[in-house]
């Protein structure tokens, strides 16, 4: 069933990410068995070395939205000419924050991550901001204006898969109108079933498809998850109980019944 991500009706709700694949064979192959529908890219990161052009023209020929990423940025003035660059080079308002304030863990800076999505907003971006668990810092990041958030599900490239479900539930209940989706730290395809269920719109994938041993069946079992996933969200999951229940009920003595 399709849905509405920003201002785009799309089918897929796996965004995917395009560094670290193999090569670009395999990528975009990876694209093709997910199902993807938009993809995110660094220009800090992909634009350097020699043959960056024809990577941006392999993953444009993928027929993609482009979500361009400000990765690398630590301050709100690099996230502006970063973000101005992607608009000129890819030709799209889109833009996925990042804004990071400590480099160990690759933690955005919740300070800053606010005025830089302002700033953002208003120059005309739409921003996706991706952010950390945190329900204050998110519901600031939508009252700036951010109609997509994404939050973490634990750090980025980590695999460690959803460290705090609480919280991300915490967001789908307290955050109804935003568009939640899960990026960074999702490991293993079971990390997706999980976040789709807790109730998240999508999720953004990179190192868990690109660091795989078949990253083209990976992005296909992470397809599958995510549409699993968000399935039985809609469907509905049966409540938990402390004992156990029977499946048949009991309605009196079994009987033998000679015709």
């Amino acid at each position: 069933m399709s849905w509405q991500l920003a201002d785009a009706r799309l089918d897929s709700r796996f965004l995917l990410g395009t560094a670290g694949y193999p090569s670009p064979d395999v990528l975009c192959r990876a694209v093709a068995a997910a199902g993807a529908e938009v993809l995110t890219v660094s220009l800090r990161r992909q634009m350097a070395g020699a043959g960056r052009n024809d990577f941006f023209d392999r993953v444009r020929e993928t027929g993609c939205r482009m979500l361009p990423n400000t990765a690398g940025c630590h301050s709100a003035k690099e996230v502006m000419l970063t973000a101005q660059m992607a608009r000129e080079v890819f030709g799209t308002h889109w833009i996925k924050l990042e804004l990071i304030g400590d480099d160990y863990n690759l933690q955005p800076d919740p300070i800053a991550l606010v005025d830089a999505a302002r700033e953002l907003i208003d120059d005309g971006f739409e921003v996706f901001a991706y952010t950390t668990d945190d329900l204050v810092l998110c519901t600031r990041l939508f009252d700036a204006g951010c109609r997509v958030i994404m939050p973490w599900a634990s750090p980025i490239g980590s695999g460690q898969g959803i460290l705090n479900p609480y919280a991300l539930a915490t967001l789908r209940a307290r955050l109804p109108q935003a568009t939640l989706i899960v990026d960074a730290g999702i490991g293993s395809p079971a990390d997706a079933v999980t976040a789709m269920q807790l109730g998240m719109d999508g999720c953004l994938i990179n190192s868990a498809v690109a660091q795989a041993a078949d990253p083209v069946g990976m992005a296909r079992a992470f397809g599958l998850a995510i549409e699993a996933g968000r399935l039985a969200r809609e469907s509905g999951i049966m409540a938990r109980h402390d004992s156990a229940r029977a499946s048949t009920p009991v309605v009196g003595q079994p009987f033998w019944h000679a015709s």
